[in-house]
């Protein structure tokens, strides 16, 4: 997470610089390279007020993915959030730090494998980074400008904005939605607006969702309602039992498109 490239093409990573065990407001990327040369703290270590490291011992990550026990003075960075050590998918799963790591990696590649749902259903327990997975993916429709919505329906947006243009007069932007295109993965890319005729909207802000988002949030699966019961032997050890609605109110149902030539 929020790892930029250099010129080089490494990837960095960012840190906040620690002086004297006082906790800075400066932030600097390193790669992976030069990480390895400092004793970088948790981002979870606790600093008192004024910014101070608390504790008389610090756990550091030093080179080669160890850690030690130093004294705060010792300490060059600390990260800036747990998640960036985790990657994209790693960070949407909840509790992550109870999880037997197997099953955290294969909740990651099954994350991967998501196709979009017809009915999309933002999760009702999330880590907060839904959001901005969604926004970052660039499968939603985000505003270039500040405005009023003066148009919609479900091809396309018009939003009348606040800046005028050089010889005053007002600028419109116009977003033009995809409808049931194909993917590289032959699954459906629909976009459907959020806004209204008279919403105020402002930059960035989140004006069509995209295959797999709800209301601007990422939405790979379902919230389903699961019972923990035995049943007549059927659901023995691996196996499961559905509600046969699961297929009539298209709860899992995801659109494929093929292309043929004759």
């Amino acid at each position: 997470l929020m790892l930029p490239i250099n010129k080089h093409g490494f990837i960095q990573s960012p840190y906040i610089r620690v002086k004297d065990g006082c906790v800075t407001d400066e932030v600097v990327y390193l790669s992976a390279i030069e990480e390895g040369t400092y004793k970088i703290g948790q981002a979870n270590s606790k600093i008192n007020k004024d910014g101070k490291l608390q504790g008389e011992f610090i756990n550091c990550r030093v080179e080669g993915g160890n850690f030690v026990m130093v004294e705060p003075y010792e300490v060059d960075f600390t990260d800036v959030t747990p998640m960036q050590v985790v990657s994209v998918a790693a960070s949407l799963i909840p509790f992550l730090e109870n999880d037997d790591a197997n099953r955290a990696l294969m909740g990651s590649n099954m994350q991967r494998q998501a196709v979009p749902l017809i009915k999309t259903d933002a999760p009702f327990v999330g880590t907060g980074v839904e959001g901005v997975v969604a926004k970052d993916s660039g499968a939603s429709v985000l505003a270039l400008h500040d405005g009023i919505v003066e148009q919609v329906d479900s091809n396309r947006i018009v939003i009348r904005t606040l800046e005028q243009k050089v010889d005053g007069s007002p600028s419109v932007d116009i977003y033009n939605l995809l409808k049931f295109q194909k993917s590289n993965h032959n699954t459906c890319i629909n976009q459907k607006p959020l806004v209204k005729v008279g919403h105020y909207v402002k930059k960035n802000d989140i004006i069509a969702d995209g295959p797999s988002t709800d209301n601007g949030e990422i939405a790979l699966g379902r919230n389903v309602l699961v019972a923990f019961l035995p049943w007549n032997g059927y659901n023995f050890e691996d196996s499961i039992l559905i509600s046969e609605r699961i297929v009539k109110e298209d709860v899992f149902t995801s659109i494929h498109i093929e292309e043929f030539e004759v």
